[in-house]
């Protein structure tokens, strides 16, 4: 478990503050130790004590970026908020705040187990308290349903990959996600770098921009490369393949 930086701490009071959210959550590489400053993102997980209509999330925009602009200025510190009433409902999309815009998502599968095997809260009760345990086979599905979801979206789309931060997410991705079929457990995304399917040039530069370094990689190539691990990946989960 790592220690969040000051935006974490005072986000929470500012949340608190609103009279309605009721916890905040930390899950991802901070919640799991493998965050690192001014790469990894903070992903959060707030509940409020009833739904976050238009109103709330205006409320909840404006608190963001006010956040943004300044204590969390460079951190990428996104949240979901969820209806603590309804945390159970897995297909039920909340409002998410990320990347300076409010969207709404799913809690994804992947997400509840950081939380409930590495979370931690700032603000409110502990995940474990409020979300149903995940047995290693719930862990495995979950993973299962990104690679086949998402990732399958964007294996179909092989122009997706000339994005140089798509084609690291994916090596990386695509190495989490064979070792939690393989496993039922989680892995974070400097290990997974080190079992990219990648040759040994292109792990080593993925391994010094996961450091903070920004060593370009050959576009083309990269994108190839990471594009056919995703689609081999991605038709392994849906036959039920488990491969390392």
């Amino acid at each position: 478990m790592s220690p969040p930086p000051a935006a974490v701490p005072a986000f929470a009071g500012l949340l608190a503050d609103l009279g309605w959210v009721t916890d905040l959550m930390v899950a991802g590489s901070l919640a799991t130790g493998d965050w690192i400053p001014g790469v990894s993102d903070l992903d959060l997980v707030a509940l409020t004590d009833g739904p976050a209509g238009p109103d709330r999330q205006a409320v909840l925009a404006a608190l963001h970026r006010t956040l943004d602009a300044g204590i969390a200025d460079g951190l990428n510190l996104g949240c979901v908020y969820v209806d603590a009433a309804r945390a159970a409902e897995s297909d039920l999309r909340h409002p998410t705040w990320t990347h300076g815009r409010m969207v709404q998502r799913i809690l994804s599968g992947v997400t509840r187990a950081e939380l409930v095997r590495h979370g931690y809260p700032v603000l409110g009760r502990p995940p474990a308290a409020v979300f149903a345990p995940m047995t290693d086979d719930d862990v495995r599905a979950a993973a299962r349903a990104e690679l086949t979801g998402y990732w399958a979206w964007a294996a179909r789309r092989p122009w997706l990959w000339l994005d140089p931060v798509i084609a690291d997410l994916g090596l990386t991705s695509m190495a989490r996600g064979r070792h939690t079929l393989a496993t039922g457990e989680l892995l974070s995304k400097s290990v997974a770098i080190e079992r990219a399917h990648a040759p040994r040039w292109l792990i080593d530069q993925l391994r010094v921009r996961r450091n903070g370094a920004p060593i370009p990689s050959p576009r083309l190539p990269t994108a190839l490369i990471a594009w056919w691990d995703a689609r081999r990946t991605v038709d392994l989960a849906r036959r039920g393949i488990i491969a390392s």
